[in-house]
């Protein structure tokens, strides 16, 4: 299933900005120095070009929405070796709407490698959850998407899943309650598995960690069994860590490539040999799976990709229905 299928594909309202266009913006904003620019794969929210300048390859990207810019720019303190992120070195406006221009950094998707290569990459894989995890997050607060300033709105990480059943009515994905109610899918896989989800809430830790919360979709660059650069974080989240674990187990059958990898067997396997201890651990994987499932059937009903959401709804559900043990 490619990007699109699994409903992160270009969003209703993905700006469209054709390479003639960014051609002739760089050759404005850089003269002759611009060059070899070339159409990159297109996100949700943006549409992007790669150049090179200097001898330093570059990525511009244009979109309506420059807080995720302003978010992939904050996210850079929180760079390691464990965690690569490339540097954003310039936000602005253009065509009405704005753009970001950041360094470019090379590896292919980690969604088109193969069985092999994905088992290859497993430690560098765990080494960015582990750097994530380990992200001092101490100079910020709240819980759940941050903003401009690194805080975010809520007081718990119970509040901040609880949440996803909101429609605001405005902003990005307003309406997609009612289009799913007059969906044929309908709202009844949702509501059953928000209720789960509320009765799970009580597990909910207080601890506040980094979290990426979209580490597929293009967003993960690999080359030689190494991450190279984890890119657009404007899903980026304080809270559970477990929840970029969670995020990979929601969607690794989505990737058939890799169907003889258990990433939950290997991810404990990673936690049993640094010695961590994590109270609740299947309350709270599940807590994150009914909610990924859920924010992401709000997207595709937004989107009106309603093949996706019943996917989606189906796989929500089995975890939603799933007896839990007690965890210790």
């Amino acid at each position: 299933m490619t990007t699109e299928e699994s409903g992160f594909g270009p969003g209703p309202d993905s700006p469209g900005v054709k390479i003639e266009q960014a051609a002739a913006f760089l050759a404005d904003r850089f003269g002759p120095d611009a060059t070899a620019i070339e159409a990159l794969r297109q996100g949700a929210w943006s549409s992007a070009y790669g150049f090179a300048r200097g001898g330093t390859g570059y990525v511009i990207r244009f979109s309506a929405h420059v807080d995720d810019f302003q978010r992939d720019r904050l996210a850079y303190r929180y760079v390691s070796p464990e965690l690569p992120i490339p540097v954003v070195t310039e936000i602005g406006d253009a065509f009405g709407i704005h753009y970001a221009i950041s360094e470019r950094v090379a590896g292919v998707p980690i969604d088109d490698v193969d069985g092999h290569e994905m088992q290859e990459l497993l430690p560098s894989m765990l080494a960015a959850l582990d750097a994530m995890r380990s992200a001092d997050v101490s100079d910020t607060t709240g819980y759940g998407g941050w903003g401009g300033d690194r805080n975010a709105p809520f007081s718990s990480w119970e509040a901040a899943l609880q949440a996803v059943c909101e429609d605001s009515g405005e902003g990005r994905g307003s309406g997609w309650r009612v289009r799913l109610e007059r969906s044929t899918v309908g709202a009844a896989a949702f509501d059953e598995a928000y209720g789960t989800l509320v009765e799970l809430s009580r597990y909910a830790p207080r601890d506040r960690h980094l979290i990426h919360s979209d580490l597929m979709n293009y967003n993960v660059l690999v080359s030689d069994r190494q991450f190279t650069g984890v890119i657009d974080w404007g899903c980026a989240m304080y809270g559970d860590f477990l929840y970029d674990l969670a995020w990979l187990v929601f969607w690794w059958p989505w990737r058939p490539a890799w169907k003889d990898i258990d990433i939950l067997a290997e991810a404990k396997r990673q936690f049993a040999r640094i010695g961590l201890e994590m109270p609740c651990f299947d309350e709270r994987l599940r807590l994150c799976l009914i909610h990924i499932g859920l924010s992401n059937l709000a997207y595709v009903a937004w989107i009106g990709r309603w093949d996706q959401a019943r996917e989606v709804s189906e796989r929500t559900l089995t975890f939603s229905r799933e007896a839990t043990p007690h965890s210790q």
